[in-house]
């Protein structure tokens, strides 16, 4: 499949030199940990199962972690959503999405540290004011808050998409005030709070000296200059849209797991890459019905472009919680909207430890692919040094001395081949593509080198070992 580290390999270096200077430190870390993400520049591991009737044997590179990877996201959001489950209540959610005009866009991609704040303070702000209002709701709610940068092709659209439950707790803090079964707040009311907050806000920063303008919005720099561009603003219509409710916890939870941890664009919505540009699909949402879905093609460089213009300030915290969620009252919270709800409290998990004693064997989390047993790391190698693997074909207890031998890659003094059972050995094997100052030796009986593309699995029967064996 058709990866962001795809493109990056084969069209990052020369948009690199062509935009030399205009690259900041955070752009060029990204595009380094995606080019490298589970490839043998990270490093990684080799694992055999612990059936010795099986000994699959599988080796896979790290990962970078990088927030921006494509790749990366899924181990992250499970984690994520596992701790966020024991905060979920047995109501309606609703999904609240506030949105930075054209204009506020353009500012804050050159601050994005103090206008992305901006945002998240003056939509949370704006939703706990109203639903705190009697006239409306009279509850203090909780909310989780999510960023997103960018819009279905690409561009620099900054908005906040909000989890917010459907009630909260009364003033007093005596009884839960439930919302409507399909209404929240009204969404006009929202639209002017969150537009005066937030330009009231973003003019105390200019003030403040938090603004930094460059190139064609140099002349912003100016406090009148900034106020009068500004004040068009105040006379628009800012979009702010409330989704009706889902249909309860699990639902909220699906639909989490696709925004907490997206990136600007994900691997499967790429459909073709080459020297004359990058086709990807793209959501037209001004179109209802299958129709939406359209392909659009970009230079490979302005393709690059417009990923990295989403890598978010070192630091900055994409998914923010406000109300009742707030770290510092969040389980008090919870137990007590728990109480008032009448909904049994969520039971502890045991803690688990850190680290696992030392003479424990580390074992990978999925299972083994043949016979669905314990993977356990046998080997960890670092970076720069890649592995190959190929195991026998026949079953083990039919297979000669061979039949736990597997090929590494040739000048790696950290190469160890061998049985659970037996010493292992390490080779020392002349490769073409590798320079080694070390005498060339034979390598033992008890090991066959061969190469192969990919491990077989034991599940062969002797009558095909003259088929199947490599």
């Amino acid at each position: 499949m058709l990866e962001v580290a795809d493109i990056f390999r084969d069209h990052g270096a020369a948009w690199r030199r062509a935009n030399a200077g205009h690259v900041s430190l955070g752009q060029m870390k990204v595009m380094s940990a995606i080019e490298g993400c589970r490839t043998a520049a990270l490093g990684g591991h080799v694992a055999r199962c612990e059936n010795k009737a099986c000994a699959q044997t599988v080796i896979a590179y790290n990962s970078c972690r990088n927030r921006h990877c494509p790749k990366c996201q899924g181990a992250a959001a499970r984690a994520w959503l596992a701790v966020r489950e024991a905060d979920l209540l047995p109501v309606g959610y609703f999904h609240v999405v506030y949105t930075l005009p054209a204009q506020i866009a353009e500012i804050a991609y050159q601050n994005k540290a103090v206008v992305y704040d901006l945002l998240f303070k003056a939509s949370a702000e704006t939703t706990l004011k109203i639903a705190a209002d009697p006239k409306h709701l009279g509850a203090h709610i909780g909310i989780t808050a999510v960023l997103h940068t960018w819009g279905s092709a690409l561009t620099h659209h900054p908005h906040v998409h909000m989890i917010v439950p459907g009630g909260g707790i009364s003033a007093d803090g005596s009884r839960w005030i439930a919302s409507r079964p399909d209404f929240l707040v009204h969404v006009k009311v929202l639209a002017r709070l969150f537009r005066g907050k937030f330009l009231a806000m973003l003019i105390d920063a200019h003030s403040g000296g938090q603004l930094k303008f460059f190139n064609t919005h140099a002349g912003l720099a100016d406090k009148q200059t900034f106020k009068k561009v500004l004040a068009p603003l105040r006379r628009i219509k800012w979009v702010v849209y409330c989704k009706e409710p889902f249909a309860g916890p699990q639902q909220v939870l699906g639909y989490l797991s696709r925004y907490t941890h997206r990136v600007a664009i994900s691997n499967r919505r790429l459909v073709a890459a080459d020297a004359g540009g990058v086709s990807f699909r793209w959501k037209d949402y001004r179109i209802e019905g299958p129709g939406r879905w359209k392909t659009m093609t970009l230079p490979p460089h302005e393709f690059i472009r417009r990923f990295l213009i989403h890598v978010l300030p070192k630091g900055f915290h994409r998914i923010r919680h406000y109300g009742l969620l707030a770290s510092a009252n969040r389980a008090a919270n919870i137990a007590r909207a728990r109480q008032l709800l009448a909904v049994p409290a969520t039971p502890k998990q045991p803690e688990t430890p850190e680290t696992s004693a030392a003479d424990e064997p580390r074992v990978l989390p999925r299972p083994c692919p043949c016979c669905g047993g314990r993977m356990i790391i046998i080997e960890t190698f670092a970076h720069d040094q890649d592995r190959h693997i190929m195991m026998s074909s026949l079953p083990i207890g039919d297979r000669p001395d061979t039949r736990y031998s597997c090929w590494l890659a040739a000048g790696s003094s950290l190469a160890r081949i061998g049985p659970p059972d037996r010493p292992a050995v390490t080779p020392s094997i002349r490769s073409s593509n590798v320079r080694s100052t070390r005498p060339h030796r034979r390598v033992p009986p008890s090991i066959k080198v061969t190469r192969s593309h990919r491990p077989q699995c034991s599940s062969l029967s002797k009558s095909k070992l003259a088929t199947k064996s490599p």
